[in-house]
């Protein structure tokens, strides 16, 4: 599976703690901060294909704890069905009976809160 820009930055969120120095560097400056591999292999005094290789290894590290651990795609997929809640409970917000509308209230209440916690 080829990953893009955005999801080897995401997995970088969840695991760059986890990688070497070098590695964090490397990534965050080439993902991150758009810099090329030559301006990265300037300001880090090793050669371009160091810094190639440093960042191949860490994409393998992030996407070998991503293959074991699934913590991105957990959140992912919480997060797809909290608004799933939220849009159910909207809905019922809106019925007539106002213990339905209550309960929907509640619902909506823990989503929020829910969302400021992740």
């Amino acid at each position: 599976m080829k990953l893009d820009a955005l999801e080897w930055t995401l997995l970088f969120d969840y695991y760059g703690d986890l990688l070497t120095e070098r590695q964090q560097i490397c990534f965050d400056l080439y993902y991150n901060q758009d810099l090329s591999l030559g301006e990265i292999a300037e300001e880090a005094g090793i050669s371009r294909q160091g810094v190639y290789d440093t960042i191949a290894r860490a994409k393998a590290s992030l996407k070998t704890m991503e293959d074991k651990t699934g913590c991105m795609r957990r959140d992912i997929a919480c997060r797809q069905a909290m608004e799933k809640i939220q849009a159910a409970a909207s809905l019922l917000a809106q019925a007539k009976e106002k213990s339905i509308c209550a309960l929907a209230e509640k619902i909506l209440q823990a989503v929020e809160e829910a969302k400021e916690q992740a």
